[in-house]
């Protein structure tokens, strides 16, 4: 190789290698600080594309998880006031069941008529206050639906149960009272009628309630793995990078070397002119 004044292909060498060392250390430098391998489409657009896409799916599960732990609150509110329903209807019971008696005198009788009067007009209160983010399972007909995956299309139903006086559940009339032997004896089958309806709306409430329960379990563990799936594909690791920094910084030390000595070439030829 000849020796020239005007170019140093030692520097030149030297320069495109420190080059190539600084760009190394600028990517492991970049995964140490962002902890990701890929944390742009630049380092790799279709891993980037893949874990964008993921991304959306996870986030779109957000709103699915809200939307069934609405459902499920507006289910177990609905479940706790049914609940309390049937206790009044097991009260009841007991109160047409002692009124029944033909022995009563009439103050006894109408002390009987006056709490079950009340018991009664307890179950219109409990239905009134069953109210969860605008949803009342017992009041209306109208069923509470839930997202169930991130398109959309596919939903969970829970149906209302409605346990009004003198409805389909609740046979028992706003004009019901056990004030004679008779309307007492009466009032007993029809109490007993509306404790089985509720017992039974009570069921398909619950079945409900473990339905969203169960679909929110899986949503989760869903919304979990996309996670570390997405983690596998672009996450740096850590240990590795902080290996390979401290190497290229050692090359980029010995870099700088070769091209002190690359650059000290031109000048040596000034001792052929002495």
């Amino acid at each position: 190789m000849s020796t020239s004044i005007n170019t140093n292909v030692a520097a030149m060498l030297a320069i495109q290698n420190l080059n190539r060392t600084s760009a190394d250390l600028n990517v492991s430098q970049n995964r140490i600080s962002t902890g990701q391998k890929v944390s742009s489409a630049k380092d790799n657009g279709a891993i980037f594309a893949i874990a964008q896409n993921q991304r959306g799916s996870s986030q779109a599960l957000n709103a699915v998880r809200e939307s069934l732990q609405r459902g499920q609150s507006a289910v177990d509110v609905a479940l706790s006031a049914g609940e309390t329903i049937s206790d009044l209807l097991v009260q009841m019971k007991e109160k047409a069941l002692a009124a029944s008696d033909t022995q009563l005198n009439t103050a006894s009788r109408d002390a009987m008529a006056s709490d079950f009067a009340a018991l009664r007009d307890q179950i219109t209160k409990t239905v009134n206050n069953a109210s969860f983010n605008g949803f009342n399972l017992l009041k209306n007909a109208t069923a509470i639906t839930a997202l169930a995956d991130e398109t959309g299309t596919s939903k969970l139903t829970v149906s209302s149960q409605v346990m009004a006086l003198g409805g389909s559940i609740v046979t028992v009339q706003t004009s019901t009272t056990v004030g004679t032997q008779a309307l007492a004896a009466g009032a007993i089958t029809t109490v007993n009628t509306s404790l089985k309806n509720v017992s039974l709306a009570l069921s398909k409430l619950g079945t409900g309630s473990k339905a969203l329960s169960t679909h929110l379990n899986f949503v989760n563990k869903l919304q979990d793995a996309i996670d570390a799936g997405i983690g596998n594909i672009v996450d740096a690791d850590l240990a590795k990078e902080s290996a390979k920094i401290q190497a290229l910084q050692t090359k980029q030390q010995l870099g700088f070397q070769a091209l002190s000595i690359a650059n000290q070439g031109p000048s040596s030829l000034l001792s052929l002119f002495r």
